[in-house]
């Protein structure tokens, strides 16, 4: 990494700053302190003179904020994005043990909520850009820097900002958001650090389950209560898990697992999948956990409510699942499914629903077969020599999602090492990212930009 000193104090300064910013988003509006919003947007402003020197600035929707640095080709109807958020989860303050907004180095780590989600990608990105346009740096292509303060909360802005490409007529050729990073030990056999680039995403859907019942004193229960017939519901959805699908992610990060692979049992079953597939569906099936996860649209009971008195019977349940959408299959699929199991363990007597709370479905699969991913896989292979980029499937929805309405090139990746520890540490507690690591994702975001 060719930083100076002073580069490096100003990098590491400019992410304690964007800490100490309080962005945390809210589903209720008015639990939001807007002005810490308007904070971090101003700093922004104050600590990258060169790029707002150099671009058009506007703002989107309630906290979409767009930066436009032309390119040298002249070519307004072409673009490439680089993206992330600036709100941030909520931090128990007593689970902590430092002020969760503190901004502070300490031990060669920069601490606070949003360091490695997701402000140290946004730090890195536009910490690249200054540095380049110092030195006379200048995109071929328009580039456009797009962040969204809504992105935890599943907010309009991001798609406001697609909506806006739409309505100019600019094609997106090239999208970067949060997503994979540099592993270790990410799969048995293979020793060499991978980074994992998401080309596609599950969907999600929020749903409940709602059962009718009859209120009353607790002394004389019917034979079926509302709960009673929820927990049968919940019983029959995980009885009944989903088909596994192998989808195009999926089976490129097997082939390239297999084939960095020094277990030769593993190496021949994940490399020879047009015969191991049935094998593989068991073991993932048995397992549960990450694989299985890869293969299955899966569905978490995560809610139920009842009554809230020991002794008075509910008039009504309620259980709340969270799927995840694999491949082909869709929300309008996933409810007719939830539909019928729910349907077939209360009986054709019981009075049922299930209501959609949100949902969208699975993202398109991202090209792997362009110069745009090659362009990816270039600058990550400068950055960290001797490394296997390969894509994946990503189990989390990103606000890079809304981008798949308007291009085939939409790629998620952090551009940061994180160890199991740090990927622990995203929406949990005590979250740090080293100054090193930051450092590294700087250099990661230049050898980009001399790519795209």
């Amino acid at each position: 990494m060719n930083f100076t000193e002073t580069e490096k104090q100003k990098i590491v300064a400019d992410m304690c700053r964007m800490i100490q910013c309080k962005t945390v988003s809210n589903l209720d509006d008015s639990l939001v302190d807007w002005n810490e919003f308007e904070k971090f947007r101003a700093l922004l402003k104050e600590i990258f003179p060169n790029i707002y020197s150099a671009c058009e600035f506007f703002k989107i929707g309630k906290s979409g904020i767009v930066h436009k640095i032309s390119g040298t080709n002249g070519d307004s109807k072409h673009a490439a994005v680089l993206m992330a958020h600036y709100d941030v989860v909520p931090a128990e303050k007593e689970k902590w043990s430092f002020e969760p907004f503190i901004g502070d180095v300490d031990g060669g780590f920069i601490r606070g909520r949003g360091t490695m989600d997701t402000k140290g990608t946004l730090c890195a990105c536009l910490e690249a850009v200054e540095l380049g346009l110092a030195s006379g740096w200048k995109p071929k292509t328009d580039l456009y820097l797009c962040f969204s303060g809504e992105e935890e909360i599943n907010g309009s802005s991001c798609k406001e900002i697609v909506d806006w490409f739409k309505a100019n007529g600019i094609s997106v050729d090239f999208v970067l958001d949060e997503g994979g990073a540099i592993v270790d030990k990410i799969f048995p056999g293979v020793g060499k650090r991978c980074a994992m680039v998401g080309t596609a995403e599950k969907g999600s859907v929020y749903m409940d389950v709602a059962v009718k019942g009859k209120s009353g004193h607790a002394s004389a229960p019917p034979k079926n209560s509302a709960v009673g017939l929820a927990s049968k519901i919940v019983c029959q959805i995980e009885k009944k898990p989903c088909r596994a699908e192998f989808t195009k992610p999926v089976k490129q990060l097997f082939k390239l697992m297999a084939a960095n692979n020094s277990n030769l049992a593993l190496k021949f079953l994940f490399g020879n999948l047009w015969l191991t597939k049935p094998l593989i569906k068991l073991v993932a099936s048995a397992m549960g956990g990450e694989l299985n996860a890869l293969l299955h649209t899966t569905c978490a009971v995560t809610m139920c409510e009842g009554s809230k008195s020991y002794n008075v019977l509910p008039s009504g349940a309620v259980v709340g699942l969270n799927l995840r959408l694999l491949g082909s299959d869709t929300v309008e699929k996933s409810k007719a499914r939830i539909e019928k199991l729910a349907r077939k363990a209360a009986g054709k007597d019981a009075e049922i629903s299930v209501n959609l709370v949100s949902e969208n479905n699975p993202s398109i699969e991202s090209d792997t077969e362009c110069v745009q991913w090659n362009a990816l896989c270039s600058a990550i292979n400068k950055t960290w020599p001797d490394i296997i980029v390969s894509p994946y499937l990503m189990m989390a929805c990103s606000d890079s999602r809304h981008y798949c309405s308007i291009t085939d090139k939409v790629y998620r990746f952090s551009g940061m090492y994180m160890s199991k520890a740090d990927r622990a540490m995203i929406h949990g507690t005590d979250e740090k990212i080293s100054v090193d690591i930051l450092l590294e994702t700087v250099q990661f975001y230049k050898n980009l930009l001399d790519e795209i």
